[in-house]
């Protein structure tokens, strides 16, 4: 099987391709764009009242739309078709919600606060809503953060749901609405600005080199609370928590860092994702394959070489107008084989948080768009000693006047994207379509011995 397969190890001299010096900040104007979007799908749904629900860790859609990041609390956006949006929020959220780029007025909804803390100074939530215009008879959209077959079925608090179906009454109507940002197709948040991209830019940036940190710097004896310093996490809100195990914890790939000493031999996997970017590897922590365990001797030509080959491929046919069922037939076409144990989308859209939607499934017509932002996100899972591989970087999809207007606006960023589409080319064997911007400062690349980083997968 390895001899027909132009995947191969190599030594690969990977570039510094720089870092920005400051993340690119939204103007205010942005948010105000965004709320007018939304607003004409309001109207064309036909809603009166779009209610968008937040917590610690689903706050993207609030984020989005109005630039405040909910901290302790639950928080609930109203949006109208005219005046200022007003956002619900806890004692703690109260102040913090002031200065957000989008001018909203605030509601003190204590039952938003922590236990325990004081409820004696706001109204019922009830009140609340009547007072912004929900009453008998209204239409009311609510964003959570998942859609369903059934626009009835909503996963945000029945607090909040049996609240707003008893005030719309039996004429009105309050269901699911998060399609009109996460819709795979068109969502407002799965077609990005040209600002959002280059701040995806740069935290990408960030995950990535603190990744190859981690690669470089991985020695067997560290602890693995240890060896996740090397990503050097600066603050910046995570899109989820910090992934860093070895060992058999490896296998299940979710787990927070122990204090377990990493081994020499360990399977091992890292993630590090913060808003609009994240980056994953995984492989052996060793030099060479006679280091490896007994029976997964051939690890790079049973598993990552043909890895390799499908995640070569399938970034070859990303473009504009690709649909996501011929990403997804490529790796079918190539990992199918129950050994490599995919089953889940290969890829999906990336923003604030880490998993938006996917427009790639089996048979997906849905096309890619100008101003997608993508995860290369394909992982085995063989459930073998042969433990898994993963290369997830994030890319964007770009028509020719959004490269233009990258170009232009975010220089650093696009000599960046350059430089980076060169060495997959020239080092890597993957060949680009003008479309595709990666973003990654390790695009693509793939060490499985872990002890030789210098060492990766190549097409070349």
């Amino acid at each position: 099987m390895s001899m027909t397969l132009p995947a191969r190890l190599t030594s690969i001299s990977l570039p510094d391709f720089g870092t920005p010096a400051v993340t690119p900040e939204l103007p205010s104007s942005l948010y105000a764009e965004r709320m007018r979007r939304l607003r004409e799908r309001m109207d064309a749904r036909g809603y009166d009242r779009l209610v968008v629900y937040a917590d610690r860790e689903h706050s993207a859609n609030v984020s989005y739309l109005t630039g405040f990041d909910p901290r302790f609390e639950e928080a609930i956006l109203i949006v109208g078709a005219e005046e200022e949006p007003a956002i619900l929020v806890g004692n703690e959220c109260y102040g913090i919600a002031g200065t957000a780029p989008l001018q909203m007025r605030r509601h003190r909804l204590q039952d938003l606060s922590l236990p325990g803390q004081p409820r004696d100074r706001s109204q019922p939530l009830a009140d609340i809503l009547r007072a912004e215009g929900i009453a008998a008879g209204s239409r009311v959209g609510v964003v959570g953060w998942k859609t369903y077959a059934d626009r009835a079925t909503m996963e945000v608090p029945a607090f909040l749901v049996d609240e707003l179906r008893h005030l719309a009454g039996t004429t009105g109507l309050a269901e699911n609405a998060g399609d009109l940002l996460i819709d795979a197709a068109d969502g407002l948040r799965v077609i990005n600005e040209v600002e959002q991209l280059a701040a995806m830019e740069a935290a990408s940036c960030a995950t990535s080199n603190g990744v190859r940190r981690l690669l470089w710097g991985l020695e067997p004896g560290v602890r693995e609370r240890d060896a996740v310093r090397l990503l050097e996490w600066d603050g910046t809100p995570l899109s989820c928590h910090l992934m860093l195990t070895a060992g058999p914890r490896a296998s299940y790939g979710l787990h927070s860092p122990g204090d377990r000493e990493i081994q020499r031999g360990d399977p091992f996997t890292v993630a590090f994702g913060i808003w609009g970017a994240l980056n994953c590897r995984a492989g052996f922590v060793v030099e060479e394959a006679s280091q490896l365990p007994d029976g997964a001797e051939d690890y790079v030509a049973r598993l990552v070489a043909p890895y390799f080959t499908a995640v070569a491929e399938w970034y070859g046919a990303l473009r504009i107008g690709q649909t996501g069922g011929v990403l997804h037939e490529i790796i079918d076409r190539h990992l199918g084989d129950p050994f490599f144990g995919i089953f889940l989308n290969p890829g999906h859209q990336i923003h604030l948080d880490e998993w938006v939607n996917s427009p790639i499934s089996a048979g997906s017509e849905i096309e890619l768009r100008s101003g997608m932002a993508l995860q290369v996100d394909i992982i085995p899972a063989t459930g073998t000693s042969y433990f898994t591989t993963n290369v997830e970087d994030g890319v964007a999809l770009a028509d020719a006047s959004l490269r233009s207007e990258l170009a232009s606006r975010f220089p650093g960023a696009w000599g960046r994207i350059e430089a980076r589409r060169r060495f997959m080319a020239d080092a890597l064997g993957i060949d680009l379509h003008p479309d595709v911007l990666p973003f990654s400062d390790i695009p693509a690349y793939l060490p499985p011995f872990l002890l030789r980083p210098d060492r990766a997968m190549t097409m070349a």
